[in-house]
This record gives structure tokens, sequence and C-alpha cells, in this order.
């Protein structure tokens, strides 16, 4: 999940007041050249606005008025929320065991954007979050504004919807209306997935925080289900998912060799366009043969693409095999596998990555 941090944390009771008057007077000291107050104030109103919405899901579970539906997910939930405590030794406090209907699909929007002739995302920093390769809006509109500017400045724009993230600890996360359709076990892959950034997080490196969720998330989920008698996940979905990132993986590789290449403006145009094509044809080959016509990947690949739109793949994957094996490494034992992992992200950045590439057994990447 890509993820947004807001700046204060304070009691339910003066929230109000503390987003009335402290949080300008904090933001004004805190902008810089790139940023607005007009953002930061989104933000601060987007936060606080979830925040009012939230009830305790044993509340909205006691309540004969909630929906069945809704009730059964939320008591479910709320298992895998004691099993990620317990068993994965995640933070145990009161982050999604609160509920929050915001009324939307998404509770964010995020832009992300590049050159046109680059995969060099425009980054943006935050004082808590640090940089981080997209920007986030609590509103559609406002996040259609930033792409329109973005566009007006000649950049590859892409809008993507998140239905949730984590403010890392700083407030008591709920899960919310846009979570509860995907079922019991994404739901809980997904409170692990979260609570392993308030777990742990490194400002500055997104490949690094992502990769360490999703394993989290990928081993919760396995010991989750064996936890409850259910048989491993088949393997094909997940082959699937694995063999259309590398897909994406591959055409972000030559288009960076392409943009490395001295052409003109047109002819780069052109080829690039030509890679995108490659990316179609080879994706309806995996489509029509091994996977026997599922086209779960169709409405990505054939609604328009751009570097932007390339950005967030290999950032939840990059760094996976590697905390697998810091995992086995330590035999499987939560609480020694964390400490490694925040002996591996105090590191410099590039000794960060090239430890982690040992530990994995890959060759040094070419860069992001």
């Amino acid at each position: 999940m890509i993820r947004i941090l807001l700046l204060l944390r304070s009691s339910s009771g003066a929230l109000d007041r503390v987003f009335r008057v402290f949080v300008p007077v904090l933001l004004l000291g805190l902008l810089n050249g790139c940023s607005s107050l007009g953002y930061y104030s989104q933000l601060g109103e987007g936060q606080l606005q979830l925040l009012r919405a939230r009830t305790p899901v044993a509340q909205v579970i006691a309540d004969p008025a909630t929906d069945a539906t809704l009730r059964g997910h939320l008591e479910q939930s709320q298992r895998a929320r004691v099993f990620a405590s317990e068993q994965l030794k995640l933070p145990d406090n009161r982050s999604y065991r609160v509920y929050a209907d915001i009324g939307r699909p998404y509770v964010v929007w995020n832009v992300f954007a590049t050159p046109e002739f680059s995969l060099d995302p425009l980054t943006h920093c935050f004082p808590i979050a640090g940089c981080v390769a997209y920007r986030g809006y609590y509103s559609q509109g406002g996040a259609r504004g930033e792409a329109a500017v973005r566009k007006l400045e000649g950049m590859d724009v892409y809008i993507g919807g998140v239905e949730a993230y984590s403010t890392l600890g700083w407030f008591d996360d709920p899960i919310l209306n846009s979570m509860v359709g995907w079922g019991d076990e994404r739901l809980a892959t997904v409170i692990f997935h979260e609570l392993a950034h308030q777990r742990f997080y490194v400002k500055d490196d997104t490949a690094f925080n992502e990769s360490f969720a999703t394993f989290v998330e990928q081993e919760g989920t396995r010991q989750w289900r064996a936890f409850r008698g259910l048989p491993a996940q088949t393997v094909a979905s997940g082959k699937q998912r694995e063999q259309f990132v590398a897909l994406v993986l591959a055409t972000r590789e030559r288009l960076k060799a392409l943009y490395a290449r001295p052409l003109t403006v047109e002819a780069m145009r052109v080829e690039k366009q030509a890679e995108f094509e490659r990316m179609r044809r080879e994706y309806r080959r995996l489509r029509d043969g091994e996977w026997s016509g599922v086209g779960r990947f169709d409405a990505w690949v054939y609604s328009p693409m751009n570097n932007a739109k390339l950005l967030p793949f290999g950032l939840y994957d990059q760094w996976v095999p590697a905390f697998a094996a810091l995992f086995a490494e330590v035999g499987g034992d939560w609480e020694r596998f964390y400490r490694r992992v925040e002996e591996v992200g105090s590191l410099p950045i590039q000794e960060r990555q090239r430890l982690l590439n040992r530990i994995a057994g890959k060759p040094a990447p070419t860069g992001f």
C-alpha cells in the first residue's frame, strides 16, 4: 500500500483545537519551496475527517443496526488482528480495532509523475515519512488538479486510488469501508502489511519499507491460513502475478536503456510507444497461452500507458527474497527477524542495498 503520513499525534478530545490552532503554525515552519500551505491543509483536513469517523469495532459489531455482512467481516478482522499481535509480534495497539465509513471507495489518491523520457520519479519529502515517489490527496479532484499541473509541465502522470494506508502508529488507523469489500483474507493481509510499517520504517527508502511489509504480509498470511487449518494458497494466481510483475519490470529496464540513447525527441517518442506495445503483445501471449485466457490485468494493460504508471512496480517486491532469507536465517523467529531488519535498516542506503543483494543472492540492481 502506498501511504501518506500526517504530522501530529493528539488525544481525541483535543483534536479540533489541535488541528485549528497548532497544525497551521507547525506547517508554516515546515514548508519549503516545493510545498504549499494548501496541500498540507488538505492533508490535515483529510486526516481529521478520518479520525472523526472512527468507531470502536466492538461497538459496530454490537449495534443491532449494523449490516450482517459488515458485522461478519469485522468479526473475522478482529480474529486476524489478535493473531497479528500474538503470533506475528506486530504492534498491539488500537489500530484496526476501530472502524470508519468515509463514504467513498478510496481514502486517498496518489499522483505519480516522471519526466517524459525518464523513470526517475518526482519525489516529495515530508518531515516524518521522508521522501516518497508520489503526492497524496484526500479528494480525487485535488489529485486531478495536481496531475493537470504536471502534465502542463510535460511530465508523464498517473493517478492511483488507495483503499488503505498507515500513519506509522501516530494515530489509531481504522479499518475503512473501502477495505471490507475485499473479503476476509485480503482484509487480514492488509492489516498485517500496515502493522508491519508501524513495527519498522526507514525514511527515504520506499522499496525497503514496502518489501519488508510485503514479506510480513505474505508470511503472515501463510501462517494465518495454517492457524485456521486451511490449505496453502493455490500457486496459479500468485504465479500469474509474479509473471506480470516481471513483464512490467522488463519493460521498465528496456525503457531505461532507451532513454540513455542519443535519439531525437520524435524518435524517442516512437520507440517509447513501441516498447509499450511490445509489453502488450507479450502480455497477450501469456494471457491467451499459459493463463488459458484469464485476463485479470487487462484493464491495466489496455488503459493509457506512460512512465509514471510503471513506478509502483518493484517497490513492493524488490527485496522480498532478501527478507525471506533473513526470516529463514533466524529460524522463523519473528522477534529475532525484526531485530535483524532493524540492523539492516540502520545502515546507509547504499550499504543496505548491497547487503540485501548479498542476502538474496542477486546481482546489484541498476537503480530505480
